[in-house]
Protein backbone atom coordinates (compact mmCIF):
# COMPACT_ATOMS: atom_id res chain seq x y z
CA UNK A 1 0.00 0.00 0.00
CA UNK A 2 0.94 3.52 -0.79
CA UNK A 3 0.45 5.75 2.18
CA UNK A 4 -1.59 9.13 1.67
CA UNK A 5 0.38 11.88 1.26
CA UNK A 6 0.63 14.10 4.50
CA UNK A 7 -0.71 17.69 3.54
CA UNK A 8 1.75 18.97 5.91
CA UNK A 9 4.80 17.30 4.10
CA UNK A 10 7.60 18.68 1.99
CA UNK A 11 5.90 16.41 -0.88
CA UNK A 12 2.14 17.08 -0.62
CA UNK A 13 0.07 16.91 -3.37
CA UNK A 14 0.64 19.72 -5.93
CA UNK A 15 3.73 21.47 -4.14
CA UNK A 16 7.08 20.76 -5.40
CA UNK A 17 9.28 19.59 -2.35
CA UNK A 18 11.04 22.92 -2.21
CA UNK A 19 8.07 24.76 -2.20
CA UNK A 20 8.22 26.47 -5.82
CA UNK A 21 6.32 26.55 -8.78
CA UNK A 22 7.62 26.59 -12.10
CA UNK A 23 4.92 28.90 -14.13
CA UNK A 24 4.54 32.38 -15.07
CA UNK A 25 3.29 33.60 -12.00
CA UNK A 26 6.59 32.20 -9.74
CA UNK A 27 6.24 31.01 -6.43
CA UNK A 28 3.03 29.64 -5.53
CA UNK A 29 1.82 27.97 -2.81
CA UNK A 30 -0.80 24.80 -2.81
CA UNK A 31 -2.34 22.75 -0.51
CA UNK A 32 -3.94 19.13 -0.48
CA UNK A 33 -7.31 19.76 1.01
CA UNK A 34 -9.42 17.63 3.62
CA UNK A 35 -12.18 17.28 4.80
CA UNK A 36 -12.58 18.69 8.77
CA UNK A 37 -12.90 14.60 10.45
CA UNK A 38 -17.07 14.55 11.38
CA UNK A 39 -17.95 13.39 14.74
CA UNK A 40 -20.88 12.77 17.23
CA UNK A 41 -21.58 16.25 18.63
CA UNK A 42 -22.35 14.61 22.38
CA UNK A 43 -23.44 17.00 25.06
CA UNK A 44 -22.72 20.65 25.02
CA UNK A 45 -20.46 20.54 27.81
CA UNK A 46 -19.47 16.33 28.42
CA UNK A 47 -19.27 16.13 24.49
CA UNK A 48 -19.77 11.75 24.09
CA UNK A 49 -18.26 10.77 27.65
CA UNK A 50 -21.33 9.06 29.06
CA UNK A 51 -22.12 7.31 25.70
CA UNK A 52 -18.33 6.09 26.01
CA UNK A 53 -18.64 5.36 29.85
CA UNK A 54 -21.91 3.24 28.99
CA UNK A 55 -20.54 1.60 25.92
CA UNK A 56 -17.39 2.70 24.28
CA UNK A 57 -17.68 0.00 21.24
CA UNK A 58 -21.50 0.49 20.76
CA UNK A 59 -20.60 4.10 20.51
CA UNK A 60 -17.71 3.61 18.18
CA UNK A 61 -20.04 1.36 15.76
CA UNK A 62 -22.55 3.92 15.83
CA UNK A 63 -19.47 6.55 15.04
CA UNK A 64 -18.61 4.82 12.12
CA UNK A 65 -22.80 4.21 11.04
CA UNK A 66 -23.74 7.51 10.91
CA UNK A 67 -19.96 10.02 10.29
CA UNK A 68 -18.03 7.14 7.90
CA UNK A 69 -14.71 5.75 8.48
CA UNK A 70 -12.45 8.74 10.31
CA UNK A 71 -14.33 9.75 13.26
CA UNK A 72 -13.65 12.52 15.60
CA UNK A 73 -14.94 11.93 19.26
CA UNK A 74 -14.91 14.34 22.56
CA UNK A 75 -15.52 13.40 26.04
CA UNK A 76 -14.94 15.49 29.04
CA UNK A 77 -15.47 18.79 30.43
CA UNK A 78 -13.83 21.81 29.23
CA UNK A 79 -9.89 21.51 30.33
CA UNK A 80 -10.18 18.51 30.65
CA UNK A 81 -11.28 17.15 27.35
CA UNK A 82 -9.94 14.39 25.67
CA UNK A 83 -10.16 14.12 21.77
CA UNK A 84 -9.37 10.91 19.55
CA UNK A 85 -9.76 9.86 16.32
CA UNK A 86 -11.18 6.35 15.57
CA UNK A 87 -10.50 4.75 12.09
CA UNK A 88 -12.26 2.49 10.87
CA UNK A 89 -11.70 1.21 7.00
CA UNK A 90 -9.37 -1.94 6.16
CA UNK A 91 -7.18 0.85 4.21
CA UNK A 92 -7.28 3.24 6.93
CA UNK A 93 -5.73 0.24 9.70
CA UNK A 94 -3.26 -0.27 7.34
CA UNK A 95 -1.77 2.96 6.77
CA UNK A 96 -1.85 3.06 10.77
CA UNK A 97 -0.57 -0.24 11.31
CA UNK A 98 1.45 -1.13 8.13
CA UNK A 99 1.99 1.93 5.68
CA UNK A 100 2.60 4.67 7.95
CA UNK A 101 3.74 2.63 11.35
CA UNK A 102 6.82 4.81 11.59
CA UNK A 103 4.28 7.94 12.19
CA UNK A 104 2.00 6.31 14.43
CA UNK A 105 3.17 5.24 17.62
CA UNK A 106 3.13 3.99 21.01
CA UNK A 107 3.68 7.03 22.64
CA UNK A 108 0.03 7.16 24.28
CA UNK A 109 -1.26 6.90 27.57
CA UNK A 110 -2.59 3.87 27.65
CA UNK A 111 1.21 2.31 26.65
CA UNK A 112 2.57 4.12 29.72
CA UNK A 113 0.85 2.81 31.45
CA UNK A 114 0.98 -1.02 30.24
CA UNK A 115 4.74 -0.01 30.30
CA UNK A 116 4.85 1.23 33.93
CA UNK A 117 2.99 -1.98 35.31
CA UNK A 118 4.39 -4.52 33.34
CA UNK A 119 8.25 -3.46 31.76
CA UNK A 120 9.59 -2.20 28.58
CA UNK A 121 8.80 -6.39 26.45
CA UNK A 122 8.19 -6.57 22.77
CA UNK A 123 4.84 -4.86 23.51
CA UNK A 124 5.35 -1.40 25.16
CA UNK A 125 9.14 -0.74 23.36
CA UNK A 126 10.46 1.35 20.33
CA UNK A 127 12.98 2.20 18.23
CA UNK A 128 16.17 0.49 18.98
CA UNK A 129 15.01 -0.72 21.92
CA UNK A 130 12.33 -2.74 20.10
CA UNK A 131 14.01 -3.44 16.98
CA UNK A 132 17.34 -4.82 18.92
CA UNK A 133 14.61 -7.17 21.73
CA UNK A 134 12.71 -8.30 18.40
CA UNK A 135 15.82 -9.62 16.68
CA UNK A 136 17.05 -11.28 20.19
CA UNK A 137 13.49 -12.71 20.57
CA UNK A 138 12.07 -13.72 16.72
CA UNK A 139 14.23 -16.58 16.41
CA UNK A 140 12.00 -18.31 19.86
CA UNK A 141 9.30 -17.98 18.12
CA UNK A 142 9.89 -19.55 14.43
CA UNK A 143 6.78 -22.14 13.59
CA UNK A 144 9.45 -24.73 13.99
CA UNK A 145 10.28 -23.41 17.65
CA UNK A 146 6.31 -22.82 18.49
CA UNK A 147 5.65 -26.43 17.34
CA UNK A 148 7.74 -27.96 19.46
CA UNK A 149 5.49 -26.81 22.43
CA UNK A 150 2.58 -28.78 21.09
CA UNK A 151 2.63 -31.64 24.04
CA UNK A 152 2.99 -29.23 26.30
CA UNK A 153 0.03 -27.36 25.20
CA UNK A 154 -1.77 -30.31 24.96
CA UNK A 155 -1.45 -31.56 28.37
CA UNK A 156 -2.28 -28.65 29.65
CA UNK A 157 -6.01 -29.09 27.84
CA UNK A 158 -6.05 -32.59 28.59
CA UNK A 159 -5.67 -31.87 32.58
CA UNK A 160 -8.94 -29.61 32.15
CA UNK A 161 -10.80 -31.67 30.23
CA UNK A 162 -10.74 -34.42 32.55
CA UNK A 163 -11.36 -31.97 35.52
CA UNK A 164 -14.43 -31.14 34.06
CA UNK A 165 -15.65 -34.70 34.86
CA UNK A 166 -16.32 -33.85 38.19
CA UNK A 167 -17.98 -30.23 37.85
CA UNK A 168 -20.99 -29.92 39.47
CA UNK A 169 -24.29 -30.32 37.15
CA UNK A 170 -22.27 -30.53 34.28
CA UNK A 171 -21.92 -26.87 34.36
CA UNK A 172 -18.43 -24.59 34.00
CA UNK A 173 -17.82 -21.15 33.80
CA UNK A 174 -15.63 -21.19 30.27
CA UNK A 175 -14.11 -17.63 31.16
CA UNK A 176 -12.65 -19.08 34.39
CA UNK A 177 -11.47 -21.89 32.89
CA UNK A 178 -10.20 -20.62 30.07
CA UNK A 179 -8.19 -18.32 32.06
CA UNK A 180 -6.54 -20.64 33.89
CA UNK A 181 -5.84 -23.05 31.08
CA UNK A 182 -4.36 -20.43 29.13
CA UNK A 183 -2.13 -19.12 32.15
CA UNK A 184 -0.84 -22.87 33.32
CA UNK A 185 -0.24 -23.23 29.40
CA UNK A 186 2.08 -20.16 28.92
CA UNK A 187 3.09 -20.68 32.19
CA UNK A 188 4.77 -23.99 31.34
CA UNK A 189 6.30 -23.03 27.82
CA UNK A 190 7.96 -19.77 29.58
CA UNK A 191 9.07 -21.54 33.02
CA UNK A 192 9.09 -25.38 31.91
CA UNK A 193 8.34 -27.43 35.14
CA UNK A 194 8.14 -24.65 37.61
CA UNK A 195 4.92 -23.28 36.92
CA UNK A 196 2.72 -23.59 40.12
CA UNK A 197 4.37 -20.94 42.35
CA UNK A 198 4.08 -18.55 39.43
CA UNK A 199 0.90 -19.51 38.63
CA UNK A 200 -0.80 -18.20 41.71
CA UNK A 201 1.52 -15.12 41.75
CA UNK A 202 -0.13 -14.69 38.22
CA UNK A 203 -3.85 -15.47 38.96
CA UNK A 204 -3.70 -12.85 42.08
CA UNK A 205 -1.58 -9.98 40.54
CA UNK A 206 -2.47 -10.12 37.05
CA UNK A 207 -6.22 -8.57 37.47
CA UNK A 208 -4.91 -6.22 40.14
CA UNK A 209 -2.35 -4.71 38.13
CA UNK A 210 -4.16 -4.87 35.03
CA UNK A 211 -7.19 -3.24 36.01
CA UNK A 212 -5.32 -0.56 37.51
CA UNK A 213 -3.28 0.13 34.19
CA UNK A 214 -6.77 0.10 32.04
CA UNK A 215 -8.04 2.68 34.63
CA UNK A 216 -5.37 5.00 34.40
CA UNK A 217 -4.38 4.63 30.64
CA UNK A 218 -8.31 5.93 29.99
CA UNK A 219 -8.35 8.50 32.46
CA UNK A 220 -8.56 11.98 31.40
CA UNK A 221 -6.83 13.04 35.13
CA UNK A 222 -4.39 10.40 36.75
CA UNK A 223 -3.04 11.01 40.05
CA UNK A 224 0.83 10.65 40.75
CA UNK A 225 1.76 6.71 41.10
CA UNK A 226 3.44 7.75 44.24
CA UNK A 227 0.32 8.93 46.30
CA UNK A 228 -0.78 6.35 48.64
CA UNK A 229 -4.28 5.84 47.38
CA UNK A 230 -5.93 2.37 48.05
CA UNK A 231 -5.62 1.84 44.11
CA UNK A 232 -1.73 3.17 44.22
CA UNK A 233 -1.13 0.97 46.91
CA UNK A 234 -3.04 -2.36 45.79
CA UNK A 235 -1.44 -2.26 41.97
CA UNK A 236 1.86 -1.19 44.14
CA UNK A 237 1.85 -4.85 46.23
CA UNK A 238 0.42 -6.69 43.42
CA UNK A 239 3.11 -5.75 41.53
CA UNK A 240 6.01 -6.08 43.82
CA UNK A 241 4.73 -9.61 44.43
CA UNK A 242 4.61 -10.30 40.64
CA UNK A 243 7.92 -9.19 40.10
CA UNK A 244 9.35 -10.94 42.78
CA UNK A 245 7.87 -14.33 41.91
CA UNK A 246 9.42 -13.67 37.96
CA UNK A 247 13.40 -12.18 39.68
CA UNK A 248 12.98 -15.57 41.49
CA UNK A 249 12.45 -18.28 39.27
CA UNK A 250 15.05 -16.45 37.17
CA UNK A 251 17.57 -15.67 39.46
CA UNK A 252 17.02 -19.92 40.03
CA UNK A 253 17.08 -20.96 36.40
CA UNK A 254 20.47 -18.92 35.51
CA UNK A 255 22.16 -20.13 38.91
CA UNK A 256 21.30 -23.99 38.09
CA UNK A 257 22.05 -23.60 34.12
CA UNK A 258 19.96 -22.94 31.08
CA UNK A 259 21.89 -25.00 28.30
CA UNK A 260 19.82 -28.17 28.50
CA UNK A 261 16.89 -26.72 28.78
CA UNK A 262 14.26 -25.82 25.93
CA UNK A 263 11.48 -23.33 27.86
CA UNK A 264 11.03 -19.73 26.87
CA UNK A 265 13.01 -18.10 29.59
CA UNK A 266 16.11 -20.57 29.38
CA UNK A 267 16.16 -19.75 25.66
CA UNK A 268 15.46 -16.26 26.04
CA UNK A 269 18.98 -16.06 28.63
CA UNK A 270 20.82 -17.68 25.93
CA UNK A 271 19.39 -15.35 23.13
CA UNK A 272 22.13 -13.20 22.37
CA UNK A 273 23.93 -12.27 18.91
CA UNK A 274 27.08 -10.64 18.14
CA UNK A 275 25.22 -6.97 17.47
CA UNK A 276 22.72 -6.99 19.74
CA UNK A 277 24.54 -8.78 23.16
CA UNK A 278 22.25 -10.65 25.43
CA UNK A 279 19.22 -9.69 27.56
CA UNK A 280 20.25 -8.92 30.90
CA UNK A 281 17.83 -10.32 34.10
CA UNK A 282 15.40 -7.28 34.13
CA UNK A 283 15.05 -7.59 30.25
CA UNK A 284 14.43 -11.40 30.57
CA UNK A 285 11.71 -10.19 33.34
CA UNK A 286 10.13 -7.65 31.32
CA UNK A 287 10.00 -10.12 28.35
CA UNK A 288 8.56 -12.65 30.74
CA UNK A 289 5.49 -10.37 32.21
CA UNK A 290 4.67 -9.34 28.59
CA UNK A 291 4.87 -12.98 27.74
CA UNK A 292 2.20 -13.69 30.45
CA UNK A 293 0.27 -10.70 29.65
CA UNK A 294 -0.22 -10.99 26.07
CA UNK A 295 -0.05 -14.82 26.02
CA UNK A 296 -2.63 -15.73 28.56
CA UNK A 297 -5.50 -13.03 28.27
CA UNK A 298 -5.99 -12.96 24.32
CA UNK A 299 -6.14 -16.56 23.94
CA UNK A 300 -8.37 -17.25 26.36
CA UNK A 301 -10.92 -14.20 25.12
CA UNK A 302 -10.43 -16.43 21.93
CA UNK A 303 -11.16 -19.63 23.29
CA UNK A 304 -13.93 -18.63 25.24
CA UNK A 305 -15.91 -17.11 22.75
CA UNK A 306 -15.29 -19.71 20.10
CA UNK A 307 -16.65 -22.18 23.00
CA UNK A 308 -19.82 -20.16 23.53
CA UNK A 309 -20.32 -19.35 19.81
CA UNK A 310 -20.11 -23.36 18.78
CA UNK A 311 -22.38 -24.03 22.25
CA UNK A 312 -25.08 -21.74 20.90
CA UNK A 313 -24.46 -23.32 17.19
CA UNK A 314 -25.44 -27.05 17.18
CA UNK A 315 -25.04 -27.55 13.07
CA UNK A 316 -21.40 -25.86 12.95
CA UNK A 317 -20.50 -27.80 16.84
CA UNK A 318 -21.51 -30.69 14.58
CA UNK A 319 -19.22 -30.09 11.83
CA UNK A 320 -16.41 -29.19 13.80
CA UNK A 321 -17.08 -32.92 16.45
CA UNK A 322 -17.23 -34.23 12.25
CA UNK A 323 -13.36 -32.89 11.66
CA UNK A 324 -12.25 -33.70 14.80
CA UNK A 325 -13.44 -37.25 15.02
CA UNK A 326 -11.84 -37.91 11.46
CA UNK A 327 -8.79 -36.35 12.15
CA UNK A 328 -7.85 -37.83 15.32
CA UNK A 329 -9.75 -41.14 15.52
CA UNK A 330 -9.45 -40.73 19.54
CA UNK A 331 -5.47 -39.99 19.67
CA UNK A 332 -4.53 -36.14 21.15
CA UNK A 333 -3.60 -33.85 18.25
CA UNK A 334 -1.01 -32.98 17.36
CA UNK A 335 1.05 -29.76 16.06
CA UNK A 336 0.72 -31.90 12.26
CA UNK A 337 -2.81 -32.30 12.44
CA UNK A 338 -3.85 -28.40 12.36
CA UNK A 339 -3.86 -27.86 8.89
CA UNK A 340 -5.82 -31.27 8.53
CA UNK A 341 -8.26 -29.02 11.08
CA UNK A 342 -9.47 -26.51 8.86
CA UNK A 343 -12.90 -25.97 9.90
CA UNK A 344 -11.93 -25.50 13.53
CA UNK A 345 -9.45 -22.95 12.42
CA UNK A 346 -12.27 -21.10 10.77
CA UNK A 347 -14.40 -21.26 13.51
CA UNK A 348 -11.61 -19.70 15.75
CA UNK A 349 -11.62 -16.66 12.87
CA UNK A 350 -14.77 -16.39 13.02
CA UNK A 351 -14.96 -16.20 16.86
CA UNK A 352 -12.07 -13.30 16.80
CA UNK A 353 -14.00 -11.52 14.04
CA UNK A 354 -16.87 -10.99 16.39
CA UNK A 355 -15.50 -11.03 19.57
CA UNK A 356 -11.65 -9.76 18.80
CA UNK A 357 -9.40 -10.26 22.09
CA UNK A 358 -7.74 -6.53 21.48
CA UNK A 359 -11.43 -4.66 20.38
CA UNK A 360 -9.21 -1.22 19.96
CA UNK A 361 -5.25 -0.19 19.58
CA UNK A 362 -3.77 2.84 20.09
CA UNK A 363 -1.54 4.85 18.16
CA UNK A 364 -0.39 8.68 18.38
CA UNK A 365 1.05 10.61 15.22
CA UNK A 366 4.14 12.10 15.63
CA UNK A 367 3.03 14.50 12.36
CA UNK A 368 -0.06 15.47 10.72
CA UNK A 369 -0.69 12.84 8.18
CA UNK A 370 -3.97 12.46 5.58
CA UNK A 371 -5.92 9.24 6.42
CA UNK A 372 -9.02 8.52 3.69
CA UNK A 373 -8.91 12.18 2.62
CA UNK A 374 -9.18 13.73 6.46
CA UNK A 375 -6.15 15.62 8.41
CA UNK A 376 -5.08 14.04 11.31
CA UNK A 377 -3.22 16.42 14.29
CA UNK A 378 0.41 15.65 15.12
CA UNK A 379 -0.26 14.58 18.47
CA UNK A 380 -3.80 13.20 18.38
CA UNK A 381 -4.71 10.01 20.18
CA UNK A 382 -5.59 7.38 16.84
CA UNK A 383 -7.06 3.97 17.86
CA UNK A 384 -8.11 1.57 14.58
CA UNK A 385 -10.63 -0.54 16.08
CA UNK A 386 -10.92 -4.48 15.12
CA UNK A 387 -14.17 -4.41 16.82
CA UNK A 388 -15.92 -2.00 14.15
CA UNK A 389 -13.67 -3.07 10.79
CA UNK A 390 -14.61 -6.91 11.57
CA UNK A 391 -18.26 -5.74 11.56
CA UNK A 392 -18.39 -3.23 8.53
CA UNK A 393 -20.61 -3.92 5.79
CA UNK A 394 -18.23 -2.94 3.18
CA UNK A 395 -16.78 -6.43 3.77
CA UNK A 396 -18.91 -8.41 5.62
CA UNK A 397 -22.22 -9.63 4.91
CA UNK A 398 -24.94 -9.86 8.05
CA UNK A 399 -21.69 -8.75 10.19
CA UNK A 400 -23.24 -9.57 13.63
CA UNK A 401 -24.15 -13.50 12.63
CA UNK A 402 -21.55 -16.14 13.27
CA UNK A 403 -20.68 -17.84 10.15
CA UNK A 404 -17.18 -19.79 10.42
CA UNK A 405 -17.47 -20.24 6.16
CA UNK A 406 -16.49 -16.50 5.89
CA UNK A 407 -12.91 -17.82 6.77
CA UNK A 408 -12.45 -20.48 3.45
CA UNK A 409 -9.57 -19.70 1.58
CA UNK A 410 -11.19 -18.43 -1.55
CA UNK A 411 -13.64 -15.80 0.86
CA UNK A 412 -10.46 -14.02 2.37
CA UNK A 413 -8.38 -13.85 -0.59
CA UNK A 414 -11.53 -11.88 -1.84
CA UNK A 415 -11.22 -9.53 0.89
CA UNK A 416 -8.65 -6.50 2.14
CA UNK A 417 -5.94 -7.55 4.23
CA UNK A 418 -6.96 -5.53 7.12
CA UNK A 419 -10.52 -6.60 6.88
CA UNK A 420 -9.72 -8.98 10.12
CA UNK A 421 -6.52 -8.47 11.97
CA UNK A 422 -7.30 -9.38 15.51
CA UNK A 423 -3.37 -9.52 15.99
CA UNK A 424 -2.57 -6.24 14.72
CA UNK A 425 -0.40 -6.14 11.79
CA UNK A 426 2.66 -4.18 10.12
CA UNK A 427 5.81 -4.27 12.35
CA UNK A 428 4.29 -4.40 15.39
CA UNK A 429 2.29 -7.10 14.38
CA UNK A 430 1.40 -9.97 17.31
CA UNK A 431 4.75 -12.16 17.87
CA UNK A 432 2.75 -14.99 19.15
CA UNK A 433 0.20 -15.39 16.46
CA UNK A 434 1.23 -18.62 15.46
CA UNK A 435 1.79 -19.93 19.12
CA UNK A 436 -1.73 -18.34 20.22
CA UNK A 437 -3.64 -19.88 17.08
CA UNK A 438 -1.58 -23.44 17.27
CA UNK A 439 -2.74 -23.29 20.90
CA UNK A 440 -6.17 -22.53 20.32
CA UNK A 441 -7.08 -25.13 18.19
CA UNK A 442 -5.00 -28.33 19.96
CA UNK A 443 -7.30 -27.12 22.60
CA UNK A 444 -10.54 -26.93 20.67
CA UNK A 445 -9.85 -29.87 19.37
CA UNK A 446 -8.92 -31.67 22.75
CA UNK A 447 -12.37 -30.03 23.99
CA UNK A 448 -14.73 -31.52 21.25
CA UNK A 449 -12.71 -34.88 21.52
CA UNK A 450 -14.40 -35.15 25.13
CA UNK A 451 -17.28 -33.43 25.30
CA UNK A 452 -20.86 -31.38 23.74
CA UNK A 453 -21.32 -28.09 24.58
CA UNK A 454 -24.78 -26.04 24.75
CA UNK A 455 -23.93 -22.35 26.18
CA UNK A 456 -26.48 -21.20 29.12
CA UNK A 457 -25.78 -17.25 28.88
CA UNK A 458 -28.10 -16.56 25.41
CA UNK A 459 -26.78 -13.01 25.49
CA UNK A 460 -22.90 -11.93 25.60
CA UNK A 461 -22.06 -8.67 27.29
CA UNK A 462 -19.34 -6.79 26.21
CA UNK A 463 -18.81 -6.34 29.99
CA UNK A 464 -19.26 -10.11 31.52
CA UNK A 465 -16.54 -11.82 34.07
CA UNK A 466 -18.40 -15.25 33.13
CA UNK A 467 -19.93 -17.46 30.30
CA UNK A 468 -21.50 -20.86 31.74
CA UNK A 469 -21.56 -23.76 29.66
CA UNK A 470 -23.27 -26.99 29.91
CA UNK A 471 -20.89 -30.20 28.89
CA UNK A 472 -22.37 -33.55 27.53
Amino acid sequence: MVPAPSPSGAAAAGRPPDGHGDGPMGRLKTMTTTARVPGPAGLPLLGSMFDLQRDSLGTYLRGRAEHGDVVRFTAGPPGLRAEFYGIFSAKGAQQVLAGDSAVFRKDNQFYQEIRESFGNGLLTSQDEDYLRQRRLVQPLFTRRRVDGYADALYTEAAAVAEEWRAAPCSTVDMVEEMTRFTLRAVSRILFGTDIDAAVDVVRRSFPVIGEYALQRGLAPFRLPRTWPTPSNRAAEVAQAELYAVCDRVISERLASGTEDRDDLLSLLSRARSEEDGSLDADEIRDQVLIFLLAGHETTATSLTFALHLLGHHPQEQRRAHEEVDRVLGGRPPAASDVESLPYLTMVLKEAMRLYPPAPVIGRRPVRDVEVCGHLVPAGANVFVAPWVTHRHPAYWEEPERFDPERFTPERESARPRYAWFPFGGGPRACIGQHFSMLESVLALATFLREYELESLDTDVPLKRSSHLASLR
